[in-house]
């Protein structure tokens, strides 16, 4: 897949036009479908403002869809104490409040705790789902 292709599919998953690109960027509509028509090639200013419309890092249009990482999916339940650390390890920003010391929590308390972790994160996504 092109630049301007990926440039493309980005802009229409996020529903936007070309129009609004060129609101949200400034650039001429033609700049904008030139470059989604790989007829030109775009100056680096000109990929960051598309990247900036559009929510993402320049790297992005550039990266292969089998490079682009795959949000893993969130397990139901957690039944093992080993698999809740090792969740619970992998949210920095959880750790980063700090307030407990994981390593002094029991096996019990560690799978509820990550269970817990679980429920707030779908409540949080049932509010902010668009």
């Amino acid at each position: 897949m092109t630049i301007g292709e990926r440039i493309r599919k980005m802009r229409k998953e996020k529903r936007y036009s070309i129009m609004d690109i060129r609101d949200l960027t400034g650039l001429s509509k033609s700049t904008i479908s030139e470059v989604e028509n790989d007829k030109s090639n775009p100056t680096t200013e000109t990929l960051q403002k598309i990247a900036k419309a559009l929510g993402v890092s320049v790297d992005t249009f550039f990266k292969e869809e089998t490079d682009q990482e795959e949000t893993p999916a969130l397990p139901v339940e957690f039944t093992t104490p080993q698999e809740a650390m090792e969740f619970i390890l992998k949210q920095p920003a959880i750790m980063g409040f700090g307030g407990f010391d994981a390593n002094k929590l029991g096996d019990d308390e560690i799978v509820e705790f990550a269970n817990e972790l679980l429920r707030q994160l779908e409540l949080l996504s049932y509010k902010y789902k668009k």
